[in-house]
């Protein structure tokens, strides 16, 4: 897949995540077989653009080409002017937020708040196109409730002020993450435009993005909650849509590895005291399911310093490694889930 100039290595996106796609976490899904990966959601507000957690979600020191910074409000002189000082902070393309279904963001008329107003799409899309001398994605959703899908409209607008790439996740905005992801808008959308077409929404096997591939004829898939505690997902599903057949699971080593790897980034990134806090999610992700986890969770939260958090993680893969190099689920629904 290419976007504008970036020749991507994949057609695997991770999806971008409030709280969730921190350079860390970016540049451990890249590694791990991501083609591109999308940062936390930045304000347009300039009055913002000064603070720790603004700064934070903008830096993408080291990360592999393409760096991308997605941007969200509603006022199209802001947003431009956002995209411009990031673009001079160093991102190679834009994106825009009109897919975020949270409640604080829609109450100020962004994210997929803004699917209401066509017009005013179009106004945002045109400004920051213009704004700058970088490919501008946007990130939608197929409407705003199931009885207003409007994406083939929005498609349109996107297309025909400039948009490089359009990732649409298949659900409206009132139906936040609840159900099930729909295919059909997407499919629709791709065959009405030009540009390249992203499909987002409960993408969690291999199986499952060889499936929408083919059944909307999107030119590439977006994972976000899939490739929490599982960031080798990515090497899975490029491995199955090469060649039909499964990777080996990672093991118990490799997942100890690659958790006490990012644990440490985080510890590098945010500080030691914000590290451990956020270190606590991660840690949940990754150990879901496996026996004895809801105690080792339990016990997880209540520790206040870096060292023994990470302690306690060797400590608990020590003692599946003593066993075996196999996981033990406590069931088969928390496999899946």
């Amino acid at each position: 897949m290419k976007i504008g100039p970036h020749q991507l290595k994949n057609n695997l996106i991770v999806a971008p995540m409030a709280g969730v796609t921190d350079r860390p976490f970016r540049v451990l899904c890249k590694r791990l077989g991501a083609g591109m990966a999308v940062s936390e959601m930045v304000a347009s507000n300039s009055l913002l653009w000064g603070s720790e957690k603004t700064i934070r979600r903008g830096n993408h020191e080291g990360e592999v080409e393409p760096k991308v910074i997605q941007i969200a409000g509603a006022d199209p002189e802001m947003m431009a002017e956002a995209a411009k000082y990031n673009v001079d902070s160093g991102a190679h393309i834009i994106d825009i937020n009109m897919g975020c279904p949270a409640k604080k963001i829609c109450n100020v008329a962004a994210g997929s708040a803004l699917l209401k107003d066509e017009a005013l799409v179009a106004r945002i899309v045109d400004a920051v196109v213009k704004a700058v001398n970088v490919p501008v994605t946007l990130k939608i959703r197929t409407g705003w409730s199931k009885d207003n899908r409007n994406a083939l409209a929005i498609a349109k607008i996107a297309e025909d002020h400039g948009i490089q790439s359009l990732a649409m996740h298949g659900r409206t905005r009132a139906c936040m993450y609840t159900g099930d992801a729909e295919y059909d808008t997407i499919r629709d959308v791709k065959q009405s435009v030009k540009i390249p077409v992203v499909a987002n929404g409960d993408i969690t096997t291999p199986e499952k993005a060889k499936f929408v591939l083919e059944y909307t004829g999107a030119d590439a898939v977006m994972i976000g909650r899939a490739a929490q505690g599982r960031p080798w997902i990515f090497r899975e599903i490029e491995h199955f849509l090469a060649t039909g057949t499964h990777l080996p699971p990672p093991d118990a080593r490799e997942i100890r590895d690659v958790l006490v790897e990012h644990l440490n980034d985080l510890y590098a990134f945010y500080g030691l005291e914000r590290g451990l806090k956020v270190g606590r999610k991660h840690i949940g992700w990754y150990t879901k399911g496996l026996r004895n986890s809801a105690v080792f969770r339990s016990r997880m939260n209540t520790l206040e310093t870096a060292g023994e958090q990470l302690v306690a993680v060797e400590h608990f893969f020590g003692e599946i490694l003593a066993h075996s190099q196999q996981l033990e689920y406590e069931d088969e629904v928390a496999l899946a889930a």
